[in-house]
């Protein structure tokens, strides 16, 4: 009985040798195929690549070229118009400090010379008043 067992024990592992083979076999076949198609895809990839993104980053950097170019000249145009605000700006504040100063000076010259007439018209009054009816009255203006 034992024999009958070491010839099935035998035989079994015949087999599971056999399949063993088999599926390295077929492993290194399925490697080969995964390798082949890597290999398909990635000459999709770059043909894709070559004839689509290619002239599509040529265009875009083409596009940034002239973005860039655009963006320097509102730069210097932003820079010249705040230039000239600030120059508009301290013209109009020295304008105006000077109209105030005028103002303030013929206020001053105008006051001067009404108070200097009231003034007189006070003293002739006051003659008159004094002429005619011999008192005299203080007003103030």
């Amino acid at each position: 009985m034992v024999e009958g067992n070491l010839n099935t024990t035998n035989l079994l592992l015949g087999i599971m040798a056999a399949v063993s083979v088999l599926q390295a076999l077929l492993l290194v076949a399925v490697g080969i195929m995964a390798w082949k198609l890597y290999g398909q895809a990635m000459e999709a990839v770059r043909g894709i690549e070559q004839r689509q993104v290619a002239p599509l980053m040529t265009r875009v950097h083409g596009v940034m070229g002239t973005v860039d170019t655009i963006l320097g000249d509102v730069k210097g145009i932003t820079a010249r118009v705040g230039a000239q605000t600030e120059r508009v700006d301290s013209a109009i504040s020295t304008t105006i400090d000077r109209v105030d100063e005028t103002a303030g000076r013929v206020k001053h010259s105008v006051s001067y010379r009404v108070n200097r007439v009231i003034g007189l018209i006070s003293g002739v009054r006051a003659a008159v008043e004094h002429l005619f009816n011999g008192r005299t009255r203080v007003t103030t203006p």
